[in-house]
């Protein structure tokens, strides 16, 4: 299977934000109807500082996507990321991680071409050489970590920051996790 991975450009991401986002949708089994919002959302992140994506490309179908930027005060996940932080009284170790960090905003892969190794891929090529000291994401709590996400993250050094926090308009729990950049193969790449 012969798969190629592009960096997009702001504008190119802009222009393919329809069909990635349909990625997200069947990636996450989330209902059609919040694509457009989506839409908006994901064009907008195109000017944060740092920001970077990259997709990858079987024959002519786009079947994933990861994108991100540096987190900044003021940014909707930060303001959320340093409450958890405070109703958790999390540690000192937690608060400097924020003081140079990507937020890995996207990874998502389409359902029949999980487990091949393209997401860890895309994490691995989008935080090769990123302008910071950590990479923070946030992924939906599975008991006990078993799926393939958690197993990804785990593999590359993610380590906890808050777990089963919850976002506004969502009810599932959400763990946040981060490591330290570089990530483990991406040195040299």
């Amino acid at each position: 299977m012969k798969i190629e991975y592009r960096r997009l450009s702001p504008q190119e991401f802009s222009l393919l934000v329809p069909d990635l986002v349909n990625i997200y949708l069947r990636a996450m089994d989330y209902p059609a109807n919040i694509a457009s919002s989506r839409i908006s959302s994901w064009r907008r992140d195109i000017f944060h500082p740092g920001f970077s994506a990259i997709i990858a490309v079987f024959g002519d179908t786009i079947i994933g996507v990861a994108y991100g930027f540096l987190g900044h005060r003021g940014y909707w996940w930060d303001n959320h990321l340093r409450a958890f932080l405070e109703q958790a009284g999390t540690t000192d170790e937690h608060h400097e991680k924020l003081a140079s960090y990507i937020e890995l905003a996207e990874l998502h892969v389409l359902p029949q071409m999980q487990g091949h190794g393209v997401g860890k891929h895309l994490l691995t090529q989008l935080a090769w050489n990123l302008p910071a000291d950590y990479l923070l994401l946030s992924t939906p709590e599975v008991a006990g970590e078993a799926n393939r996400a958690f197993g990804l993250y785990r593999s590359l050094g993610f380590r906890d920051v808050a777990r089963h926090v919850h976002y506004p308009g969502d009810r599932r729990d959400y763990a946040i996790l981060a490591a330290p950049l570089p990530l483990p193969g991406t040195e040299t790449q």
